[in-house]
């Protein structure tokens, strides 16, 4: 059954005017107005949110909420129309991207106090949110792809921000190209259903219609844009091999990275492959692929994650880690996991970025946790809120990460991707290991701070730990509303998404040892950093030192980079500047244009001469012109 309601336009029209506002009267009205109005947008839009949540819940299994606006673009047969729909699905992302988004602009009031740009830092925030929410919204794959462009222009935007640095400047254009190769994907991916859709008469994206219709895409159709779209995902969610922009984004404001960056941006792969799940899960190929890859890049990211000094490193290289997770639960087929930790993971990755935040805040900026230490008496609030999350992250009962990860894992393994499961299992040891590093790295043993920042730490204002304290309670209960099957409500969260993204069948049945022994492996990776980071500290520089090759190849991130500089920057540099630039621009292009100017130039000069302006001259030849006329009549035309 599908109500129309007309308020989720609002969702979009608060953020809308926050943008408006911030950029054309921000900087005139004063720091005040923009304080007020970039966060009060979003908490309205969350309350409209809640609203429009509270009656799909209260509607029969498989409800939603639509609003169609207006016809957009109409080409022959194809048409797609701008409209909005809240489902399950859209409805619990909806949720957490202005809920979660309104804290995170609430704490950004105190964090970017006494940034001078603070007008056009809301601008892109509010923007953002809504380009977000257009994305979340949509009910049609081509207007989904208008969100989806448009949380990558703001990334990029809000990377740079500080763009009078040429380092930051460079890596928000990283992030913008590396996230146009995986849209490219998504564009060749949607142009794949629209042609095989119209060969057989249906000229659709609409979502309802797609599914109704999915039987038509046949296998091969089903498997090149499945496959091509799961292209787009891994530009956007940052997973192998297109995730080397996610780590360099964290040169922009840590509000940033904590809303695009972790809680919301980077998990719109995940959503958009559930979205359109009952389309990959006709080609098991590509869920496969789309399991294995989010498993690899788990590993992966979490292996470099254990030796990064800078605390916004370690937490970036998490995220990465943690949307592998995401990409395993939807590639096990189990779409409503994957989402689940999407939720959960917004709230303790959002506050772990945000803890990061307060941290340098206190430390004026410091990023370096080797130069840190001993603050968990001095930042109390930060403190208690950051470990909250740690143990969220680490997916310790009875915190929200135990549930989502566990769940993700549960379907691995009862899917039939034992060596998946075990590749996660491993990365839950390496996930409570860096963290739990982190944390005694941060707040625990002597203090290392610089002893011109030692006088200045403080705990962070009322506006900034607020949020602080009610993501924690958040990421402590969030992953309650899917307790285990037969405890109180459970599986609730995983019952309401179904009709939106369908049910998992599992292929196994789950045994003791899957279900206890990511939890086992979690508190050893606690006790590993324990010993490690407090009881015998030297270890790490021992081990750092005895296994240098290794530690350096972590340290330098595999050297993927340097790779990629080698075998693809380099090369298009040399091919854009020798072949492109010195060889078809100069030469071809250049050489033509120029080419005929010159002969312009040439025969004008040759005609010229033509031009004496000697009387007797233009006589002469006039008389010539006469006398052959003359001839041509005499001789040809009357043949004598």
């Amino acid at each position: 059954m599908t109500v129309e309601f007309p308020a989720l336009a609002l969702i979009l029209l608060f953020p809308a005017l926050g943008v408006v506002f911030n950029l054309f009267f921000g900087a005139k009205w004063g720091r005040t107005a923009v304080n007020i109005v970039g966060p009060g947008v979003m908490f309205l839009a969350f309350g409209v949110a809640t609203w429009a949540f509270s009656k799909l819940i209260a509607m029969p299994s498989g409800g939603a909420l639509a609003q169609p606006l207006w016809g957009w673009i109409e080409g022959g047969p194809f048409h797609a129309d701008l409209g909005l729909r809240v489902d399950a699905l859209s409805g619990v992302m909806v949720m957490i991207v202005t809920g979660v988004g309104a804290l995170i602009h609430l704490y950004s009031v105190g964090y970017m106090a006494h940034d001078e740009d603070f007008a056009r830092f809301f601008t892109y925030m509010n923007l953002f949110a809504l380009s977000m929410l257009i994305l979340i919204l949509a009910d049609n794959l081509l207007m989904m792809f208008v969100g989806w462009e448009g949380v990558g222009l703001c990334s990029y935007l809000l990377i740079a921000f500080w763009y009078t640095n040429p380092q930051y400047a460079y890596n928000g254009r990283k992030a913008f190209v590396v996230n146009r190769i995986g849209d490219a994907g998504f564009l060749l991916g949607m142009f794949t259903i629209v042609g095989t859709l119209g060969a057989h008469g249906v000229w659709t994206l609409n979502f309802v219609e797609l599914r109704n219709n999915a039987a038509l895409l046949g296998g091969a159709g089903a498997t090149a844009a499945s496959f091509l779209l799961f292209i787009g995902a891994t530009g956007k969610s940052a997973q192998i091999p297109l995730y080397v922009w996610l780590p360099d984004a964290m040169v922009g404001p840590t509000p940033v990275s904590a809303l695009i960056h972790a809680a919301t941006m980077v998990t719109a792969g995940v959503y958009m492959i559930a979205r359109l799940g009952f389309m990959f899960s006709m080609t098991p190929s590509t869920l496969d692929l789309v399991a294995t890859v989010g498993a690899l890049t788990a590993l992966f990211a979490a292996s470099i994650a254990i030796v990064q000094p800078d605390i916004k490193k370690v937490l970036a290289y998490s995220t990465i880690s943690q949307l592998g997770y995401m990409f395993l639960g939807v590639g096990s087929g189990a779409y409503a996991s994957g989402i689940f930790h999407v939720m959960t993971h917004a709230f303790f990755k959002g506050l772990l970025f945000l803890c990061a935040g307060s941290v340098m805040h206190a430390l004026g900026g410091e990023q370096d946790m080797n130069k840190m230490g001993g603050l968990r008496k001095k930042v109390p609030i930060t403190f208690l809120t950051m470990f909250i999350a740690t143990l969220a992250i680490s997916a310790i009962p009875p915190f929200s990460g135990y549930f989502s990860k566990d769940l993700i894992l549960e379907a691995a393994y009862e899917s039939g991707h034992i060596s998946l499961w075990i590749v996660g299992v491993i990365t839950a040891g390496l996930t409570s290991f860096y963290m739990f590093r982190l944390i005694f790295m941060t707040f625990f043993g002597d203090s290392r701070v610089d002893s011109d920042k030692e006088h200045h730490i403080h705990e962070s204002p009322a506006v900034m730990t607020i949020p602080l304290i009610v993501l924690a309670i958040l990421s402590t209960v969030g992953g309650w509303v899917n307790l285990p099957g037969g405890l109180l409500w459970g599986n609730a969260f995983v019952r309401f998404l179904e009709p939106a993204v369908g049910t998992f069948t599992p292929h196994l049945e789950a045994s003791s040892i899957s279900l206890y022994l990511p939890l086992i492996v979690s508190i050893v990776g606690i006790a590993l950093a324990y010993v490690f980071y407090i009881r015998l500290p030297g270890i790490p520089f021992l081990l750092a030192w005895r296994l240098k090759p290794a530690y350096d190849l972590l340290l330098n991130k595999y050297y993927i980079d340097d790779l990629y500089n080698l075998i693809v920057t380099r090369p298009l540099f040399w091919i854009s500047d020798n072949v492109l630039n010195r060889a078809i621009d100069s030469y071809v292009i250049d050489g033509t244009a120029e080419g005929a100017g010159l002969a312009v130039q040439t025969s004008g000069q040759v005609a010229r001469r033509a031009e004496t302006g000697n009387v007797q001259h233009y006589a002469f030849v006039y008389l010539l012109g006469a006398l052959g006329i003359v001839a041509y009549y005499v001789f040809l035309v009357t043949g004598r």
